[in-house]
């Protein structure tokens, strides 16, 4: 009798343990296939809103810098601000990073990327410090960036996941 319930709460655990892993394959597959959300979207589009306000109140500078989410960045990049030969400016988002953590791309990555543009505004290109210099820390919690460092912190992204601290 034991025995019988025993394998049958082994087996009710193996099927819902496949069923998991089935929606866990599927949510992947459909967010690598797929435009991010529409809910996301309009979360990336308020905060470029708020980053083009704060920079006009606070340097005078009205710009319109485009954001593009790409999925053709390499894992380990976050995001990226370029500067092209022709002046243009652009912002890309690694789009495979906002199924980890939607805010750390939004509060973090965002801005760090957007100090980044206006220091390629103010004609600031210089390579030093890997572009993380004194001004551009300034500038990154000026546009109220929550941690302006100078590269991604996995721990950040981890705790920030975890409702208990």
């Amino acid at each position: 009798m034991f025995l019988q319930k025993l394998k049958t709460f082994f087996l009710i655990l193996t099927i819902v343990a496949t069923l998991f892993l089935i929606y866990n394959w599927y949510d992947n597959y459909q967010f690598k296939n797929n435009p991010l959300d529409g809910n996301i979207t309009r979360i990336i589009d308020a905060k470029h809103k708020k980053l083009e306000i704060l920079t006009y109140q606070k340097f005078r500078i009205k710009k319109n810098i485009p954001v593009i989410v790409s999925d053709k960045m390499p894992s380990k990049l976050y995001g990226a601000a370029t500067f092209s030969k022709s002046g243009q400016i652009q912002i890309f988002l690694n789009k495979k990073h906002f199924q980890e953590s939607l805010d750390y791309m939004i509060n973090d990555v965002l801005p760090h990327e957007y100090a980044h543009a206006l220091m390629f505004v103010k004609g600031n290109t210089t390579n030093q410090k890997g572009g993380h210099t004194k001004e551009w820390q300034n500038i990154c919690k000026s546009l109220n960036g929550l941690r302006c460092d100078r590269f991604v912190n996995l721990d950040d992204i981890i705790i920030g996941k975890t409702s208990f601290f």
